[in-house]
């Protein structure tokens, strides 16, 4: 029997339109749009469908956008008869996995991000920083050369060959500079405005973890791998590892094979662009990996899952 695993993106997979034409297709994924934008105070649907790219570049206003249309594209799946045995997500994602396991309500959810995505770019205002993606090195190499340089740390380890640090700008480009010495293929800069998830960005987590308090978080209704510990976790953790999170390195590699490891053989991307998919084959070339970013996507997917 397929066992689905829902897979949510982190920030940076964002793009003008998104979602607009699902939406447009499908009143439950409308509906998600229509009540977002109550819950955050933000036009969500003329942001997520009209609005520019660079409108949508800033964290506080990226942060909600991404995950509104990630939890329409989940309605709309969810619409049509498609549903998952697990959820997970990278960075932010983790926050439209748990909506979409039903763990608390869209609302919820939403405010939630809303203060996230302010509390990040107010810590990379306090204490600025930015983040680079190391490519083909072993995960090792780059750890050692984190350990070597102050104020940079591993921060997301997408697939094997790929690793994200983050840091103070100097100690990024100095790692950078240190990678290709070790033979990198190449060091590419990330277009984020903080050096999130880092001990830099420690003010974030602490603003955050009251709104997070207040939430009386639910039993999903689809297993949560969380990508902080690489496990699956129980609901009583969920507090305590969305706080973390954000000062945390995203282990979506570790959590990807882990996923496998229970069984998990088909990898739906439930939001704009295909990047985990990307990194899912790079990690596990035998499963399966279908992106569902808009309305022709979400067909081919409900056609060969239906």
């Amino acid at each position: 029997m397929t066992k689905i695993a829902f897979m949510f993106p982190g920030q940076g997979s964002f793009e003008a339109g998104m979602g607009r034409d699902v939406a447009e297709a499908e009143p439950a994924a409308m509906a998600v749009y229509e009540e977002a934008t109550k819950a955050s105070g933000l036009d969500l649907r003329r942001l997520c469908f009209s609005a520019d790219a660079e409108e949508l570049m800033d964290t506080e206003i990226q942060q909600p956008a991404l995950v509104t249309t990630c939890l329409a594209l989940d309605a709309a799946l969810r619409a049509r008869g498609i549903t998952p045995d697990f959820v997970v997500g990278h960075s932010v994602g983790e926050f439209a996995a748990l909506g979409s396991a039903r763990s608390y309500t869209l609302t919820e959810a939403i405010r939630l991000v809303r203060e996230r995505g302010l509390a990040m770019a107010e810590a990379a205002r306090e204490r600025p920083g930015s983040m680079a993606a190391i490519l083909g090195l072993a995960d090792e190499v780059v750890e050692s050369l984190c350990r070597k340089i102050a104020n940079v740390w591993p921060a997301n380890y997408n697939c094997p060959g790929q690793l994200v640090v983050s840091g103070q700008t100097d100690a990024v480009d100095e790692c950078c500079v240190e990678a290709a010495n070790e033979g990198a293929r190449r060091a590419v800069r990330l277009r984020v405005s903080g050096a999130f998830h880092s001990p830099l960005v420690a003010h974030a987590a602490e603003r955050l973890k009251p709104a997070i308090d207040r939430i009386e978080f639910k039993t999903p209704s689809a297993h949560f791998m969380s990508t902080v510990t690489a496990k699956l976790e129980d609901v009583q953790r969920y507090r305590s590892l969305l706080v973390e999170q954000l000062t945390a390195p995203v282990k979506f590699t570790q959590a990807a094979r882990e996923l496998i490891g229970h069984g998990a053989t088909t990898f739906v991307e439930v939001g704009p662009g295909n990047v985990l998919s990307g990194l899912l084959k790079r990690i596990d070339s035998s499963v399966k990996a279908i992106p569902v970013n808009d309305l022709k996507s979400l067909n081919a997917a409900v056609n060969e899952l239906g």
